[in-house]
């Protein structure tokens, strides 16, 4: 079984949003898969109360009472930490990852909350073997703008790489309203959009 991590200690960061969006590609592709929600907001299950029986089924359970308790036959496990999550829970969630995905916005509180969370990821022992592997994704962010300009900027600090820039669009909260994700809805109304997840998508699959 795989799993991914989606994580940042900072509040409405895109956690959710990328983590049901990679969980219904996943979906998409006929993989086993399961939401595990770290978050006491279940933010994650409310989603997966609206999608509808006939998209790719996508499991979901309550990961606070640990990741064992998944449902059996789980290929891969995408998890929905919360925000700050620290310490030994930090530890363990980076430890039983194989992959970790970081979504960052675009502004002064975001990039602040994220460069302390990185330095504590950085100093974790399974992320120093390479035995976890953490990427960054930039979320609500136009890539021809001023802020886009400063993030990448931040983000060069990291020797980490940065998967894609993700805009900010309706489309996903649209979209979520019903249970679904950028994989659930018409190619031709997401176009842009899916060019943007190619990055992320074969990091996935890699």
């Amino acid at each position: 079984m795989r799993s991914i991590l989606v994580i940042n200690p900072k509040g409405g960061a895109g956690k959710t949003t990328l983590s049901t969006n990679v969980a219904a590609y996943l979906a998409r592709k006929g993989e086993r898969v399961a939401i595990g929600d770290l978050d006491r907001q279940q933010s994650a299950m409310a989603w997966l109360d609206f999608r509808d029986e006939a998209l790719p089924r996508i499991e979901g359970f309550d990961a606070r009472d640990g990741w064992d308790s998944r449902p059996k036959g789980t290929q891969v496990l995408v998890i929905d930490a919360p925000a700050g999550i620290h310490g030994g829970k930090l530890s363990e969630s980076l430890k039983a990852a194989d992959k970790v995905l970081v979504p960052v916005q675009p502004s002064l509180f975001d990039m602040a909350a994220t460069e302390e969370f990185l330095r504590l990821v950085a100093e974790e022992k399974s992320v120093r073997k390479h035995k976890t592997f953490v990427a960054l994704v930039a979320m609500r962010v136009d890539p021809r703008t001023r802020t886009a300009a400063m993030l990448e900027r931040f983000l060069t600090h990291f020797e980490l790489p940065v998967l894609t820039y993700l805009r900010d669009t309706q489309i996903y909260p649209a979209a979520a309203a019903e249970g679904k994700s950028l994989f659930d809805i018409a190619p031709s109304r997401a176009r842009r959009e899916l060019e943007n997840w190619q990055p992320l998508t074969a990091w996935i699959d890699s």
